[in-house]
């Protein structure tokens, strides 16, 4: 969905308010400006909040919330019934929010894809491959034993 017509509109709102007050439109013009960028990001907060609100109502699956610039997306994600939730040493889990370079994204999804898994699965998967990568690095270079003189 396109954010732009609604932000558009609320300037049209601002500018309409002001018709005929010259001060007043100055103000105006200066406010949308430094309204524009709150608003789109409430705009996402308000997406991701319902996409949170549709998941919490879904057995099969769950709602994300995607940014393409300043377009926001919502789209259904079914569970993957061939990857095992119980997989993980912990009885539950936790939703994280990740941030990444859109090229970082591309690269995981990509890798996700060709391993034919979830982006989610795959992430779990190199973030638990990496911390036992380095619990066994850390444990290797420990010398233990007795010495003899």
């Amino acid at each position: 969905m396109e954010t732009a017509p609604f932000l558009d509109a609320v300037e049209s709102d601002l500018e309409s308010m002001t018709a005929g007050d010259d001060d007043a439109a100055v103000v105006a013009g200066r406010l949308s400006g430094v309204l524009r960028s709150s608003l789109q990001l409430r705009l996402f907060d308000a997406m991701g909040q319902a996409a949170l609100e549709l998941s919490d109502q879904m057995d099969a699956g769950h709602v994300e919330v995607r940014l393409a610039g300043r377009d926001v997306e919502l789209v259904f994600v079914a569970h993957d019934v061939a990857e095992p939730v119980g997989d993980l040493d912990e009885a539950g889990t936790a939703r994280l929010t990740l941030r990444m370079p859109e090229s970082l994204k591309a690269q995981v999804e990509t890798a996700a894809a060709r391993e034919a898994r979830s982006t989610n699965a795959w992430l779990v998967a190199a973030v638990k491959r990496a911390l036992d990568h380095r619990s066994r690095r850390i444990a290797g270079s420990r010398l233990t034993g007795f010495g003899q003189s």
